[in-house]
C-alpha cells in the first residue's frame, strides 16, 4: 500500500491569499514496511495496526532522498520519528536530538475542544514573541493539508507556531511548534512537518 503527501519545497501557502507561513516543507512519499522494532524504554509498544517501519522520499537541497521513519507511541497517539530526532512520549515531545531546543509539543485534545478559545490562547502564547500572522484553513502544498487554526510568529529570533489540526481519523491535535533561526531550522522544519502529518490516535 502506498500512501503519498506531496508537500513543495519552500512553498507553502493558505488558499486565503496571506503570506506564506515560514516554514520549509519538503516532498514526501511513504511506502509501507512490514518491519518490526522494539519500542523504546519509556514508551509502550503501540498499540496500532501500522507498519514499525515507513520510508519516505524528502525533496531536499540535496535532491530527492529516501529516509526512514519509526513508530513511536505517545499518550493516545503514535507518529513517524525519522532519524536525528527523538521522542519524549511523557511530554508529548519531538525535537533534534543534538538540540533540543528545536521542538514540536504535541497535545491531545478532547471531542469537546472549544475552537475559538483555543484561538485566543493561541494568540495570546505566540504575543510575546512578535506580531502573530493567521494562516488557518486549507493550506497548499503542506504536509498537514489544512489547520483549523495556525497561527504562526516569524521574527529574528526564530519562528513559533501554534496549530489545532484534525488527523485522517477526525481526532484532534495541538502542535507547539519552535523553530529558533540557525543552520539547523531547515533541517528541522521539513521532517517534523511530514512528522506531525503521520500523528493519528489509538482509538
Amino acid at each position: 500500500m502506498k500512501i503519498s503527501i506531496f508537500v513543495m519545497v519552500l512553498s507553502l501557502s493558505a488558499c486565503s491569499g496571506a503570506n506564506e507561513p515560514a516554514t520549509n516543507p519538503e516532498t514526501s512519499t511513504p511506502v509501507n514496511e512490514a518491519v518490526t522494532a522494539p519500542a523504546s524504554e519509556n514508551e509502550k509498544a503501540p498499540e496500532v495496526t501500522r507498519p514499525q517501519i515507513e520510508s519516505f522520499d524528502l525533496m531536499t537541497g540535496e535532491g530527492n532522498q529516501s529516509h526512514s521513519a519509526t513508530l513511536h507511541q505517545g499518550d493516545g497517539f503514535s507518529l513517524y520519528v525519522f532519524e536525528k530526532f527523538a521522542f519524549d512520549a511523557d511530554k508529548g515531545r519531538l525535537f533534534l536530538s543534538s538540540i533540543p531546543e528545536y521542538d514540536v509539543e504535541i497535545e491531545s485534545l478532547p471531542a469537546n475542544y472549544d475552537l475559538a478559545q483555543l484561538e485566543t490562547a493561541g494568540k495570546e502564547e505566540l504575543k510575546e514573541f512578535g506580531e502573530v500572522s493567521d494562516f488557518s484553513g486549507e493550506l497548499v502544498e503542506h504536509p498537514l493539508g489544512s489547520a483549523e487554526i495556525y497561527l504562526q510568529v516569524s521574527s529574528g529570533e526564530g519562528i513559533n507556531d501554534y496549530i489545532v489540526w484534525q488527523s485522517i481519523t477526525g481526532d484532534a491535535f495541538l502542535f507547539r511548534l519552535h523553530n529558533p533561526k540557525g543552520k539547523e531550522a531547515s533541517d528541522f522544519a521539513g521532517p517534523v512537518l511530514v512528522s506531525l502529518s503521520t500523528v493519528q490516535s489509538d482509538s
